[in-house]
């Protein structure tokens, strides 16, 4: 059961690994034209990107040892999950993202559904 939950952690870790370094590397510029990308939206993009980054860390750190990690797994799917919140209120707002994007919509939403895997992992 811990295996199984280690393995697919390890898979989803790679999503926000690669979008963090496209996006530290590419920037704004690869959504909107470069003539409309400022310094400043260029700058945060850039800056946000390196959470992906670092959230991949996180898990790399947390999984040879998940029951001991519980509280931080749980935060970092709190965490995951509000910023699948931030885009289904963006959807309603702004309206639908890119296919890739709304598919990381579905994917954040339903990360909670890995804590009940993770409640059964003993301690």
């Amino acid at each position: 059961m811990k295996r199984g939950l280690q393995i697919l952690l390890a898979i989803m870790s790679l999503i926000p690994l690669s979008f963090g370094i496209m996006n530290m590397v590419s920037g704004a510029a690869q959504f909107i034209p470069l003539e409309q990308v400022t310094a400043e939206l260029d700058s945060q993009f850039r800056f946000q990107s390196a959470y992906y980054f670092g959230l991949a860390i996180i898990i790399w750190w947390v999984i040879p040892n998940l029951e001991r990690h519980k509280t931080l797994i749980r935060i970092l799917i709190g965490v995951i999950f509000l910023g699948g919140l931030a885009r289904v209120y963006s959807y309603i707002s702004v309206g639908p993202p890119p296919p890739q994007m709304f598919a990381g919509m579905i994917l954040e939403l339903s990360l909670p559904l890995l804590l009940i895997w993770l409640n059964k992992i003993e301690e």
